[in-house]
């Protein structure tokens, strides 16, 4: 019989860079046992804490629940110990499966190769047992498998999110390159912001800092949107829980009192922010211009600005200098009283801003190494100006 009180090992994925925030995400929702890893949280907690991470952590990219460890060396051992689980007790022989494997620094050096040996170990398993085998579907399966092979060790999981968890389910346009969601809530976090003035994305592209935003200052859940998780197929999901759960998270829904304001040079950029907003029912929450960041006037007094300017294929060199120093004189003129943070890929980018940035935060979006700087802007900021090389 299966304690649903009994606490037990979860992995939360994320980005590099944003461990701490999706602790302190996980701590709020009542994880215990935190453990900063790399790309990852480890914590414990049970199955409603698996459904609420997935439902309420914006800055969660994956949640697995890991069911087996062990060493391996090769691929028969390998065989051999995902043929020991009681696969039966996750799903049944007639569902479908799907298995997802990372391996870096193992003899198994081929990740493809190991999830068909994990497949071939389990089909192999009820075959022997039932006389029938389960099927595989890496489209929509009823169980979603992850093993992670780090050198000699194997963890094996089930992931209990499906979809990653950046696909939020508001985003009808994409625009170019747009800035992950998960990768935009933790900036948002890493802000520090306190909901307590208004917010300003003046690149906003295809919106995706300012819907995250909106989400957070109104207290909606990240997974708001999404149609389904993994875990609504597992054999011992609690419907009853999970209902519990998106009620009593509907009653701490909140109301903006200020302003968020996006705006880009980009007609068709804004375009696809108007389908996003509208499609997540934010147009209430978000106002939008068609701009370009030096004639767009925010609203006075205190603010906070968080953006990602466009960087890499582009814009050339000449091209992201310029622009630089546009946003540098542009939060000299315009931004007094705000706090402005900027995401930038270009590492030598953020030094023409002329602006001496008050704390720099490295984070990665996706591969990419990029700096999240924060820049605090006061009149007389020109006094700040860094000296010129």
């Amino acid at each position: 019989m299966i304690n649903k009180k009994e606490k037990f090992q979860i992995i939360a994925k994320t980005f590099m860079g944003l461990e701490n925030v999706l602790a302190k995400e996980l701590i709020d929702i009542g994880a215990t046992d935190i453990e900063i890893l790399k790309r990852a949280v480890g914590f414990k907690g049970t199955n409603a804490l698996i459904y609420k991470a997935n439902y309420l952590c914006r800055t969660a990219l994956r949640i697995l629940k890991p069911i087996a460890n062990f060493e391996v060396n090769d691929e028969d051992e390998l065989y051999e110990q995902i043929g020991k689980i009681l696969w039966w007790e996750y799903m049944n022989v007639e569902d479908t499966f799907a298995v997802d494997s990372v391996v870096s620094y193992s003899n198994l050096n081929h990740s493809k190769y190991v999830a068909l040996k994990t497949k071939d170990a389990i089909v192999d398993l009820f075959r022997n047992k039932f006389k029938k085998r389960p099927s595989v579907n890496t489209e929509n399966p009823v169980l979603r498998i992850n093993i992670h092979i780090f050198r000699n060790n194997c963890t094996v999981s089930l992931d209990s999110s499906g979809d990653s968890l950046h696909k939020r389910g508001y985003r009808k346009s994409g625009g170019l390159a747009p800035i992950n969601e998960v990768l935009s809530a933790g900036l948002i976090l890493l802000s520090g912001w306190k909901k307590d003035c208004n917010f300003i994305d003046p690149m906003c592209g295809s919106g995706t800092i300012l819907i995250e935003a909106a989400l957070y200052a109104n207290n909606i859940p990240s997974g708001y949107y999404r149609k389904n998780f993994a875990f609504e197929k597992w054999k011992d999901f609690d419907k009853y829980v999970w209902e519990q759960i998106k009620k009593e998270v509907l009653l701490k829904e909140d109301e903006f009192k200020y302003k968020i304001i996006g705006t880009d040079i980009s007609k068709y950029a804004i375009k696809n922010a108007i389908e996003n907003i509208r499609f997540a029912k934010l147009h209430k929450d978000i106002e939008l211009n068609s701009d370009s960041i030096e004639y767009f006037n925010p609203p006075e007094g205190q603010g906070i600005m968080i953006t990602n300017p466009p960087y890499g294929e582009r814009l050339n060199t000449d091209n992201i200098i310029e622009l630089y120093k546009l946003i540098g004189d542009t939060l000299k003129n315009k931004y007094t009283g705000y706090t402005a943070w900027i995401i930038s890929g270009d590492l030598n980018a953020l030094k023409f801003i002329g602006l001496r940035p008050s704390r720099k935060i490295q984070v990665y979006n996706g591969k990419l190494e990029c700096k999240f700087a924060k820049f605090e802007i006061y009149k007389g900021s020109k006094k700040k100006l860094l000296p010129q090389s």
